[in-house]
């Protein structure tokens, strides 16, 4: 099948969209008519332009309210889509669009309806164009395919056919039965879009949630497939209606597209074809290799100068030391258990550039992996760009690809016997075994801009293979923090991913702090929460209120004595039918806090009802801070 994406689904005008759709590898584009009309260039010149950047125009669209209305409403119609077909015809547009009326006037009559269709097609014979008819859901009187597919094969007419639309399918809710009968010399071609679980109005749905297949909860995976077996060779284009996406840059969210229509193909071949097929399909790069990210390696922290300074005393105090040194850089490796912290100063680094943009930060995550090559042709093949970092003779070359914003994603090839850091760092003899009993990471949370959630989601899901859970809502003083969970097969790798539109929650100041998307929060497991709490420097725990443990101990039915311990060392609790959780966090640090927990049974979650307790008194001690900077300037 051929992919193409219509232009109403990118930001910019008719040069940037096109120019981004070429980059991310389309074929062909729908042009919305609002874009050809504030465009600057002629329709010959529109055409050229499309031609140097090897796309085809599949169409111009929409042709709104046209069929069913009364005969004097029918003229002045006929005189429209004359004048359309003209443009077209200077433009190079192969199909015209034309949606289900939607007037007021017009008329619940599929005779009427069909004969105003032929007609139009007729007139699209004479210009060499195709008419592809659509049902919107929110149609008069058509709003459904079955309907839409009698009118068009009572017009009976060599160039009408019909447009399916998987939001309007679907919205409406209509089944692929019609597809699995259509013939398909009828089906014009394909526009794709997916959307959220959501209750409200299918117009508002329409207009501002659409997304790309695989981001929302509709079964256009099932459509393609059927498209597939029914041996569908023609156009599939992407029609996406959401605000994000037009506030967003054109080419990334091109990408994005791009990606999505690759994560298609791939799950279609994985659940079709035999093994032998799909080995030989991966080996000459047809289809990417199985993801296979089997933990974090890694997390690598961009610092400098003094800023430093209250990191590593933040990381000493839970029981790190610097256990290594680069061999030829201004890089330290902090090692707990199975944690690795790097903290790279060096000038001359993508570190140091991140540090410019966003202060003291998580500028990487290290993935390991148990093949290496594939899970580089799989990158490449989901359009993830290489990164280059410096390295000196003899030193290990870890391969990365930008991660979400300005983050590194760098891939580190498991080994039981060679880690990372034993080429390119030497052990410091100093560094003693004094710890608080942390064991490895447990979880990263991951703060995007309410733009790049679906984006950032379907990166991990695409790329790596992860598992996305639903959303769920977090309740912060200042508003709500939707989250989802994103994890490997296994959840040795887990990160929930947050965003918020409210300015004054947690997710928001993280943001403003750290001028874009980051990792806000790191948790690291331990075996006995008591001891770790009580061998943590205490300057560095986030207080929690007397009230909590009141509330808790009523809600549990907790014994007294451990109520009353867990108050002392500011340890949070939750509890489920798989078992238990004991939890602790940090003060922020340049907006970057800290968690130390533990799992009792088969507890599997991340202790979310306590949520809002740590986003009240984190906001407690921004609050505090910001008052306490007000009185000193007061004094000046």
């Amino acid at each position: 099948m051929r992919k193409a994406i219509a232009t109403v689904t990118l930001s910019g005008d008719l040069y940037e969209k096109f120019e981004a759709c070429a980059a991310a590898g389309y074929q062909g584009v729908e042009i919305f008519e609002n874009d050809l009309m504030l465009f600057d260039r002629t329709p010959e010149e529109v055409r050229e332009l499309a031609r140097s950047f090897s796309l085809d125009i599949l169409s111009l669209q929409p042709l709104r309210d046209f069929e069913a209305l009364p005969e004097e409403t029918m003229k002045k119609n006929l005189l429209r889509a004359a004048r359309k077909f003209e443009l077209m015809q200077r433009l190079g547009a192969q199909h015209l669009l034309v949606c289900s009326n939607t007037s007021a006037q017009a008329q619940d009559n599929n005779e009427q309806a069909a004969a105003d269709l032929a007609r139009l097609a007729e007139m699209g014979k004479a210009h060499g164009i195709a008419v592809g008819y659509s049902a919107l859901a929110w149609g008069r009187h058509v709003n459904r395919y079955e309907q839409a597919w009698e009118i068009v094969r009572m017009a009976d007419h060599s160039h009408l056919g019909l447009v399916v639309n998987s939001f309007h399918l679907f919205a409406a809710g209509s089944d692929l039965a019609l597809l699995q009968q259509l013939p398909l010399n009828k089906l014009s071609y394909v526009q794709l879009a997916d959307a959220p679980s959501l209750q409200m109005e299918t117009l508002q749905l329409s207009r501002h949630f659409r997304c790309f297949p695989g981001q929302g909860d509709m079964p256009v995976l099932e459509l393609m497939a059927c498209l597939q077996q029914r041996g569908y060779r023609g156009y599939i284009s992407h029609e996406i209606f959401n605000d994000d996406f037009r506030a967003a840059p054109p080419k990334p969210k091109a990408v994005d597209g791009m990606r999505s229509m690759l994560w298609m193909d791939e799950q279609l071949a994985r659940q079709s074809e035999q093994a032998s097929v799909l080995a030989e399909q991966e080996e000459v790069g047809v289809l990417p290799p199985q993801a296979s990210v089997d933990d974090l390696e890694f997390i690598e922290f961009a610092i400098d100068g003094e800023e430093a300074a209250e990191l590593t005393a933040l990381l000493t105090g839970l029981g790190f030391e610097e256990s290594h040194r680069h061999r030829s850089k201004d890089v330290s490796l902090w090692r707990q258990g199975q944690i690795n912290l790097v903290l790279n100063h060096e000038m001359e680094s993508m570190a140091h550039s991140h540090f410019l943009l966003h202060g003291v930060s998580v500028c990487a995550l290290g993935f390991s992996t148990r093949d290496l090559g594939a899970m580089l042709r799989r990158a490449e093949y989901f359009l993830c760009p290489r990164m280059g970092n410096k390295i000196g003779p003899g030193e290990l070359n870890i391969p990365a690809v930008r991660g979400v914003g300005d983050s590194v994603v760098y891939f580190v090839e498991h080994s039981e016997r060679l880690k990372f850091y034993d080429v390119d760092f030497f052990p410091l003899k100093q560094a003693s075994t004094a710890a608080l009993g942390l064991t490895r990471i447990d979880h990263i949370a991951q703060t995007v801009n309410p733009g790049d959630f679906l984006s950032a989601s379907f990166f991990y899901k695409s790329v790596f293979g992860f598992e996305v859970e639903s959303n769920q809502d977090l309740f912060d003083l200042y508003g709500t923090v939707v989250s989802r969970t994103i994890t490997n097969a296994d959840k040795r790798v887990r990160i929930p991913l947050n965003m918020s539109a409210n300015q004054q929650s947690s997710s928001q100041r993280f943001l403003r702090q750290a001028k874009g998307s980051g990792i806000q929060q790191i948790a690291f497991a331990c075996d006995d929460i008591f001891h770790a709490a009580e061998a943590v420097d205490r300057r560095y725990v986030l207080p929690i209120p007397a009230n909590y443990y009141t509330e808790l101990a009523i809600k549990y039915d907790l014994d007294e004595a451990l109520v009353s311990r867990m108050q002392a060392l500011n340890i949070l609790y939750d509890r489920n039918e798989d078992g238990e959780f004991f939890h602790l966090y940090t003060r922020e640090v340049h907006g970057v806090f800290f968690e130390i927990l533990q799992r009792a049974g088969g507890y599997d979650r991340y202790g979310e009802v306590n949520s809002h307790v740590r986003m009240g008194c984190q906001s407690r001690e921004y609050r505090d801070k910001q008052r306490r900077l007000e009185s000193l300037l007061a004094l000046y």
